[in-house]
């Protein structure tokens, strides 16, 4: 596993790609995450069969804040992984994206016209802010996820909603990786979000024209899944919602095996 870090448009960011060659696959995370929640994958049986790269978002894991706090939002996110893309030569990679991460590669993916395609979970679809009160679950913790300041107690609530209940996964390093995030990354997400500073991820799906997977744990705690299945989107992967057994909102943990299953047949059906 290699450990790297790379300029995009000044800003110095850390990533990991593990020892595969075969086709590209990018890996964002979540709110108040870092590219070390992929090591279950980059470690393991796909990470060695294809060339994947898994970055810290500014402010969060080993990348440095942002000077700009304007980066602290969709579009700025959306800015670093096209700019990431093609600083390593990937630009024709297919995009995976949690949470957060999701909403950043659906929000990136107008200006990244090569890459092959989208996997995303934890991540339902929105048109405006208002919608988020469909698409997500009642659940409380969510609200750590735009906090600035967070304590070691909040973070670890906020770190049990991304497992199942009753997960038996440990917490201590989604724990750290939320404390560790840079506060101001948080309260500027918030901002964007309530201000509508993205753009309609609706309206990016339908348009889509390349294939795009929705996987949901079947134990997630955040998101509405009854939300996902009435979307209509032209090029889902399969025409449905694909669930993962004994999972969450953090599949790629707690379900690797199921999770890497699915990754390489949706990489199988893009050749």
């Amino acid at each position: 596993m290699d450990e790297r870090v790379v300029s995009v448009d000044g800003q110095q960011i850390a990533f990991l790609e593990s020892e595969g060659d075969g086709r590209a696959v990018v890996f964002v995370h979540g709110n108040s995450s870092s590219a070390r929640t992929w090591l279950p994958v980059l470690t393991g049986p796909f990470g060695r069969r294809f060339r994947c790269l898994a970055f810290d978002l500014p402010g969060h894991g080993q990348s440095a804040p942002a000077a700009d706090h304007s980066a602290y939002s969709l579009p700025g996110y959306a800015a670093v992984l096209a700019g990431f893309t093609q600083a390593c030569g990937a630009a024709g990679a297919v995009i995976v994206g949690w949470s957060l991460g999701g909403h950043i590669a659906l929000e990136a993916a107008p200006a990244m016209p090569a890459a092959a395609g989208y996997v995303i979970f934890g991540t339902p679809p929105v048109a405006s802010a208002a919608q988020m009160a469909d698409a997500f679950l009642p659940n409380p913790a969510m609200n750590v996820g735009f906090t600035a300041d967070v304590s070691p107690e909040l973070a670890r609530a906020y770190a049990a909603s991304f497992t199942a209940p009753g997960s038996a996964l440990p917490l201590d390093e989604f724990t750290a990786d939320i404390l560790r995030t840079d506060g101001a990354a948080r309260a500027g997400l918030f901002a964007s979000v309530s201000e509508g500073r993205f753009t309609d991820e609706l309206a990016i799906v339908a348009a889509l024209g390349r294939p795009l997977a929705i996987l949901h744990g079947e134990g997630e705690q955040l998101v509405n899944l009854g939300y996902l299945q009435q979307l209509s989107i032209p090029s889902l992967w399969r025409g449905h919602v694909q669930l993962i057994p004994g999972a969450g909102h953090a599949a790629h943990q707690e379900a690797t095996a199921t999770f890497t299953e699915l990754l390489g047949q949706f990489l199988a059906d893009l050749s």
